[in-house]
């Protein structure tokens, strides 16, 4: 809420990509809509060729509220997504959320305030995983615990201040225009690749825990796996465009990956010794997921090493079999031009 009536908020456009997003849309809408901001505010949901009721729904809840409105994704790429959803909207504040995400009923208001405080060009904060069965709930306490992600502390908590991403983001426009707007090339690690080239700009980017959006989780074991993969591959992407944008955490992954398959190599053509290296990573999740299922029912805390292994396993294997023609491709591509459409 605005605390003070006589000082008039930014206006704000909330910008969603979504592809078979039938599930959840109307709730993460309806999450928007219902926020505790007192500026004007639009909703630009950019549509992709999805299978499903996605686009049904869209309809609807633009027949349902003035605030809501639509622009086509042909391509289906989440970046081409945000792009046509940017130029399609029209405020100085520009929000992030996805299709599947469910705001805290006071994160633009908290989100405005921040920028406002820190002169930061985006703002995000943490990206808070739910799930609805036992796979999922095992799956989101994979995504918020330290071995699962390591200090990201958008996904697992921690103190305000400057990070190298944030999850989601809430943005100055200006930002996003000086840097042409999303990647396009970029199909995965889009935000933090935008997220560096703001920093390379002079911008900050700050996190806060005071910001959180709820996500669900990928619904098996193989879309967990096929998400995680193309984490890793694009975030190789994304060190080949941008030298010194790699830290030791993103190599943690591959590294495990290596070693576990020369251990294994070692342990059947040699020695038994070699087994030692993947059954202390084995061990080693089992350990780690007993503090990360705490409250959690049985099958779910069963699940959570699965999850864990899943997410290391593809995370690391895509990085490490990243083929360099991506980032040839990227390094050629022309950013595309987000036009300045922001009210006065």
């Amino acid at each position: 809420m605005n605390a003070n009536p006589d000082v008039q908020l930014p206006a704000v456009s909330v910008i969603m990509p979504v592809l078979n997003e039938e599930r959840h849309l109307r709730g993460a809408v309806h999450a928007i809509l219902a926020q505790e901001y007192a500026g004007e505010m639009e909703v630009v949901i950019a549509l992709g060729p999805s299978t499903d009721r996605t686009d049904e729904i869209a309809a609807e809840l633009v027949a349902e509220d003035p605030r809501v409105h639509t622009v086509p994704n042909p391509t289906g790429r989440t970046p081409a997504a945000l792009n046509a959803a940017i130029k399609a909207s029209r405020h100085p504040i520009v929000v992030r959320v996805d299709g599947h995400g469910m705001l805290s009923p006071n994160y633009i208001a908290t989100a405005v305030r921040l920028l406002e405080e820190t002169g930061a060009q985006n703002v995000g904060g943490i990206m808070h995983a739910e799930g609805e069965n036992d796979w999922e709930h095992a799956v989101a306490a994979a995504m918020t615990s330290k071995i699962g992600v390591g200090n990201a502390a958008f996904h697992t908590g921690g103190q305000a201040g400057p990070a190298e991403t944030v999850y989601l983001g809430v943005f100055r426009r200006a930002a996003l225009e000086q840097q042409g707007g999303y990647n396009e090339e970029f199909i995965r690690a889009q935000d933090w690749e935008l997220n560096f080239r703001i920093r390379e700009a002079g911008g900050l980017i700050w996190f806060s825990p005071e910001l959180k959006v709820s996500y669900r989780p990928r619904p098996s074991v193989r879309a967990l796996a096929k998400q995680y993969k193309d984490y890793g591959r694009w975030r190789h992407v994304v060190a080949r465009y941008h030298a010194g944008s790699i830290n030791l955490r993103y190599l943690a992954p591959p590294t495990a990956v290596c070693a576990i398959a020369a251990g294994l190599v070692v342990g059947a053509a040699l020695t038994p010794w070699g087994f030692v290296i993947p059954g202390g990573y084995l061990a080693a999740i089992a350990l780690g997921s007993v503090p990360a299922g705490k409250g959690l029912p049985l099958k779910a805390r069963l699940q959570i090493p699965v999850a864990l292994a899943t997410m290391h396993m593809s995370w690391g294997y895509g990085f490490l079999t990243s083929p360099r023609s991506l980032a040839r491709r990227v390094i050629a591509s022309r950013r595309p031009a987000v036009r300045d459409s922001a009210s006065a």
